[in-house]
């Protein structure tokens, strides 16, 4: 650079840092605070030698950059008067950098604010040479106004043993839905439109539970193969919804999405990732923490000589981990969850590999820091608290391990009730145990009724639909030789691989979703449903579509006469829950299991003997439900998985009851039952479920 041209640059710098007012400022909140001057913004990092914030114009071009001052606790903050919301910003931060030691500290990388609470556009992976990145690939923070009119609506009030809980993508659930607005299909705005609402309230579902909206981007390799992150579980902040599911504004979008929700009473509960960054391992982004302090931010293996910072411990199989036995980094999550309570007024969160939060260098622990600062925060303790109680670290599997407020994803429901109804034998005993609640795992003594999060599928496997169409898993569009996705599927075909018009092979594949159905909303715990399956949406036997930004992942909202009737025999499963107390608000008395609340039979109507329970050929049960008053609920429940009819004996009642069959799952045309039989002896068809209500004798 010649002379003029420092002269010049010099003079640029003088007139850029004369935009605004620079002070001290306070050193907290972290983020970037706005008042009625300007804006406050710290950042906290321990390793930095000097820490810069780099302001951006509306074209991405850096117009002003001011040196933080650092205080206590590696604090780093300054107040500029004259900054309102919609400023663009980013950080740089110099110190050593020796990445063969973990220290990225590099002035020429811009970093993401961690507690940015916007970013003006997504996030696309490249490839970075570490010490010479292009800002211009960076995703700028900006600071946010908080105002936004709620209009008094007032978060639902769900009890626990109503919750069911709807899964589903912020763009997938809506992308092809004709019936809503082309500008709000994929968006936020679309999940909280009128047509969504309405599809909600008359389904029954009271909670949906949104795959990841944290700002996220796709890894460099799903973008080399032209692939994207679909499912969005590759953060890289944990503040900032993802902008590309907005029109415009992602916070307000996000806002009015809530508030419409709300105001139909539905509950607002997110999938949340905070197990892993998208930066990756030691060749991955610098994109915020590394850049801030990527020793401590992150866990990292051993070898002989102490702590290898080249290797990263991968407790998520992404590549890092974490480290949230850092003061900090613990301090970050929970300052991220009570700003979506209470900023953006979500409902709660299902927390995507939890193990990983709360395993401490001792090990995990239920007297985890994580699991003690949640318990007693007097907001974040008060929502609900969903763990997906594993990861692939040591001792990673952790069902019933949790503290007594958290509610688990139970995968050995899944595994049970997917197994007994496609055939195999023997299973009866375990399925009455996750009919009932899985006590073994969350005994009524420590845990609530409502604790196992109880579901067929989940948004990683195969849809209803693929699950009684497919024996093998079939990902070949994901670029990996079909190596990838679960190989323990417990599926079934029955005669033919994928879509067949054998009307045989239809008829039973249309009834076996009806039984899993069924038994999932007459089972105890908390109902997790798959959006969906409730009118036979597949994905072609890919059960790993977390790369298909398409319609293989999309939901497809052009339903053909079956899937109607599916979806009208779900909504029927659903009010037949819902209008019962027994059916999700059972209490049962763990050393009390053959209380006057339930009883088990053998089919051919005699109690359950020992020898019953352990039959290696058994593949059919039936429980009798009852409350203990004269004028109390009285069901009797037959679950036949064998492939061929079986007669059955109905339990006795008084006088003034008779039994009327209110379910029978052989019934294809969306109904629940097409008769209302009170034989005292009745059969029940192969493949199918079978519901019985006392009634009195004198009803209609």
């Amino acid at each position: 650079m010649s002379k003029h041209e420092i002269e010049i640059e010099i003079a640029s710098q003088h007139h850029q840092q004369s935009l605004f007012t620079a002070s001290k400022g306070n050193s907290f909140p972290l983020g970037a605070t706005l008042d009625e001057k300007g804006c406050n913004f710290v950042v906290h990092s321990q390793g930095g030698q000097s820490v810069e914030l780099c302001l951006f114009d509306k074209h991405e071009k850096q117009i002003d950059s001011y040196s933080l001052t650092s205080s206590h606790s590696h604090l780093w903050h300054i107040h500029l008067a004259g900054i309102k919301a919609g400023q663009a910003y980013g950080y740089r931060v110099d110190g050593e950098f020796k990445p063969a030691n973990g220290l990225f500290f590099n002035k020429n990388n811009l970093l993401i604010d961690p507690y940015a609470k916007a970013l003006n556009k997504v996030q696309h992976s490249f490839v970075q040479a570490q010490s010479d990145l292009d800002d211009n690939y960076v995703a700028k923070s900006v600071v946010v106004d908080n105002d936004f009119d709620w209009q008094d609506t007032e978060k639902p009030n769900i009890p626990d043993e109503d919750r069911i809980l709807y899964e589903l993508h912020a763009k997938g659930f809506t992308q092809t839905n004709s019936k809503i607005p082309l500008a709000m299909r994929g968006k936020y705005l679309g999940l909280s439109h009128p047509e969504s609402i309405k599809h909600y309230q008359s389904l029954g579902v009271t909670s949906l539970q949104i795959m990841p909206v944290f700002s996220f981007m796709s890894e460099p390799r799903l973008s080399d193969l032209g692939l994207t992150n679909y499912w969005g579980y590759n953060p890289i902040n944990f503040f900032s919804p993802e902008p590309r599911y907005s029109q415009y504004n992602a916070v307000t979008e996000f806002k009015t999405m809530v508030k419409e929700l709300h105001a139909a009473n539905i509950e607002v509960i997110l999938d949340v990732v905070f197990n892993h960054t998208a930066e990756s391992g030691a060749d991955g982004l610098v994109l915020s923490l590394k850049g801030f302090d990527n020793r401590q931010y992150y866990c990292f293996d051993s070898n002989k000589q102490g702590i290898d910072f080249q290797r990263y411990s991968n407790h998520s199989g992404c590549g890092n981990t974490v480290n949230i036995d850092y003061t900090w980094s613990l301090k970050m999550t929970l300052d991220a969850l009570r700003y979506w309570v209470t900023e953006m007024q979500v409902d709660g969160f299902r927390f995507d590999l939890a193990v990983t939060l709360a395993r401490e260098p001792s090990g995990f622990s239920e007297r985890s820091a994580f699991f003690k600062a949640l318990m007693q925060d007097p907001i974040l303790s008060q929502v609900v608290l969903i763990a997906e109680p594993w990861d692939i670290g040591p001792g990673g599997y952790r069902l019933g391990a949790f503290p007594e407020q958290w509610k688990e994803c139970n995968d050995r429901y899944r595994d049970t009730i997917r197994s007994f109804w496609r055939g195999d034998t023997g299973k009866v005993s375990e399925v009455a145990t996750r009919l009932l609640g899985s006590h073994d795992f969350f005994p009524s003594k420590f845990r609530t009724n409502t604790t196992s999060v109880n579901y067929i599928c989940y948004h990683d496997g195969f849809t209803l639909d693929d699950l009684v169409s497919f024996q093998e898993r079939h990902n070949q569009a994901n670029g990996e030789n079909n190596r990838d996705g679960h190989g323990h599927n417990l599926s079934e075909n029955y005669g033919c691989e994928g879509p067949t018009e054998d009307p045989r092979i239809n008829r039973l594949r249309q009834q076996q979703k009806r039984n899993m159905i069924a038994t999932l909303f007459l089972s105890q715990g908390t109902p997790h449903f798959l959006s969906g399956d409730e009118m036979g949406n597949h994905q072609s036997g890919n059960n790993n579509a977390y790369c298909q930004d398409n319609q293989i992942s999309w939901i497809n909202w052009d339903r053909s006469e079956d899937d109607q009737l599916l979806l009208t025999f779900t909504t029927n499963m659903i009010a037949l829950r819902a209008q019962s107390r027994l059916f999700g608000g059972l209490n049962l008395n763990d050393n009390d299991p053959e209380s006057d609340i339930v009883t088990w039979y053998h089919p051919d109507g005699y109690l359950m003997e020992e020898v019953d329970w352990h039959a290696s050929n058994s593949q059919a049960i039936a429980l009798s439900l009852k409350e203990g008053k004269a004028d109390g609920e009285h069901w009797y429940l037959i679950l036949n998985a064998s492939s061929y009819q079986i007669a059955c004996e109905l339990p006795d009642l008084s006088n003034n009851k008779i039994w009327r069959k209110v379910l029978d799952t052989s019934c294809a045309n969306g109904a629940l039952v097409n008769d209302n039989s009170q034989e005292a002896s009745i059969h029940a068809k192969a493949h199918s479920t079978i519901l019985f209500e006392a009634q009195n004798n004198d009803k209609k």
